[in-house]
């Protein structure tokens, strides 16, 4: 990407942990800190849930967003989809290793990440922290959810209006930092100018409907005034977890737009079909 010719993006970044938790294992990271990185390799951002069931939940999403950014923008020659795979299994690896040598057992988290580059948005996805995308006043959620629940709506043995009340809604699996290897979501999609992209724990989404985050990004005119509207309605509806928002909107692109091969595209309808 000719480092005259950038995207312009605006983004926001908000935490809070909650009202029932005592700490905060969740982690947020946008782009690379050495700014002509992100003109040849395009723009990064991520966001992690560590797992509050096991030790360290937060060194562990803290951790694994450090390893991937560090992969992502220090490979050389791969494409953007197989540097998020190395990132992500980096990621995975180091976690494990991390729990083995501190002795605490067991660390997860999840990984939400979306890099872009020109009109394309890739995505790479382990457990059930959310990407929307916002466009013509609709969300669409473009994640799966690696839950039990989840896997029950592909199935279709349960209806997606349920995932949200049910009691095994946490309950993930597939996280980052259990086991040796982790099989993560990549795929890509088209993105417009205009278009808002929401990444987000399940802190927020658990207690937020889909169709209020295309409302709020209607209410409220700037990223900080929506996610703290998200934050403050989640919060108001009794979220019992750790509330984090990633939120982008792109006001401008780079070259022109481009259709995704034909496995992303799959991959994207397939998403957005089974996923509730």
């Amino acid at each position: 990407m000719p480092s005259h010719e950038v995207p312009v993006i605006e983004s926001h970044a908000l935490t809070d942990t909650g009202q029932v938790r005592k700490d905060n294992q969740d982690a947020i990271r946008a782009c690379s800190p050495e700014a002509d990185e992100t003109d040849r390799r395009g723009h990064l951002f991520a966001i992690a849930d560590g797992m509050g069931g096991f030790a360290h939940g937060g060194v562990a999403s803290t951790l694994a967003l450090e390893i991937l950014f560090k992969t992502f923008y220090g490979a050389s020659t791969a494409s953007p989809l197989q540097r998020l795979r190395q990132g992500v299994q980096d990621a995975n690896l180091g976690v494990y290793q991390t729990a083995s040598r501190m002795g605490v057992g067991r660390m997860g988290t999840t990984l939400t990440a979306v890099h872009l580059e020109g009109h394309t948005l890739n995505v790479a996805h382990v457990g059930d922290s959310r990407g929307y995308l916002i466009r013509d006043g609709e969300a669409t959620c473009f994640t799966n959810d690696h839950t039990r629940v989840g896997e029950l709506v592909r199935m279709r043995l349960l209806s997606p209006d349920k995932v949200r009340t049910h009691s095994q809604r946490s309950v993930l699996d597939r996280c980052l930092g259990l086991d040796l290897f982790v099989q993560p979501d990549l795929f890509s999609m088209a993105v417009l100018p205009g278009d808002l992209i929401v990444l987000c724990t399940d802190g927020v989404w658990g207690a937020v409907e889909d169709r209020d985050f295309a409302a709020f990004a209607l209410r409220e005119p700037t990223l900080e005034g929506y996610n703290q509207g998200l934050v403050d309605e989640a919060l108001h509806r009794g979220s019992d977890d750790n509330l984090s928002l990633l939120t982008l909107r792109f006001r401008s692109l780079t070259g022109t737009p481009g259709i995704p091969d034909r496995m992303s595209s799959l991959a994207t309808f397939f998403s957005r079909v089974f996923r509730r």
